[in-house]
């Protein structure tokens, strides 16, 4: 399997999006890719499955937000102070979707073990919650508020949301790693009633706050390539976006 790294600095929201599914409907059989990039402007992704009804559209365009959706389930996020990863890696490999999910997590949480020490502290979500009874509660729209199992976490709250989806032969899967409470922002811009507020602010923390300082996230990234190298026994060679010629629009694939 030959792995692939890729960085972006801050994209647009559907450029984002489209770069994770054309890598996915791109990827060789002998391919495998793990890509680190963030936001810019900030933006509210939806799950595939979830309604742009959930998002007031109004606020969202005055603020100056973008909006899309994820070709992964889950629902919605607020991209923003975070950096976000995703695993582009094809059935051949070997591994069920289970044990992608799983390693993936344990590299990240190697990765950030390595950052700073106060993150050895943080550990991976042990149980599977009960989501459709969590999906008819007040947070139900929203992906910190509840934690799946193999995520990441720290003294009982979401530290990093990740997604999976199989796409033909390829397993996509990406996620959030918080490193800053701006997310928390999203309910203002949710239809729903205040209890939300408490539920996503006591469900969540961020990198800042467990270490105590303003992240750097050159270093964040390299500590988290480290870690994801150690677990899957690889060395990347790094390449650049131009790697992927072009990006066509694929919303209607969603």
């Amino acid at each position: 399997m030959n792995w692939h790294l890729i960085q972006h600095n801050k994209m647009k929201g559907q450029y984002n999006m489209d770069y994770d599914i054309e890598l996915a409907y791109s990827c060789a059989a002998n391919n495998a890719y793990f890509r680190l990039y963030r936001w810019k402007p900030y933006c509210i992704s939806l799950g595939a499955n979830q309604s742009f009804d959930d998002i007031n559209l109004d606020k969202t365009k005055k603020d100056g937000l973008d909006i899309v959706k994820r070709p992964t389930g889950g629902r919605a996020i607020l991209h923003a102070e975070e950096l976000t990863y995703s695993v582009v890696i094809p059935a051949s490999a070997g591994y069920t979707p289970k044990e992608v999910y799983e390693k993936i997590s344990i590299a990240l949480l190697n990765g950030l073990s390595l950052y700073h020490p106060k993150l050895k502290r943080l550990c991976l979500e042990n149980e599977q919650p009960n989501f459709p009874k969590l999906l008819s509660e007040p947070s139900g729209k929203l992906c910190f508020g509840s934690a799946a199992k193999n995520e990441i976490k720290y003294l009982g709250k979401k530290v990093v949301g990740s997604a999976q989806r199989k796409l033909s032969n390829v397993l996509l899967q990406h996620g959030s790693i918080l490193c800053g409470n701006y997310h928390r922002k999203l309910v203002d811009y949710i239809h729903s009633d205040s209890d939300t507020r408490l539920d996503l602010s006591e469900s969540t923390t961020e990198l800042d706050f467990i270490i105590g300082e303003r992240i750097n996230y050159n270093e964040l990234q390299n500590s988290l390539i480290a870690g994801f190298e150690k677990e899957w026994n690889i060395k990347f060679p790094e390449i650049n976006s131009e790697s992927v010629e072009s990006i066509p629009t694929i919303k209607e694939n969603f």
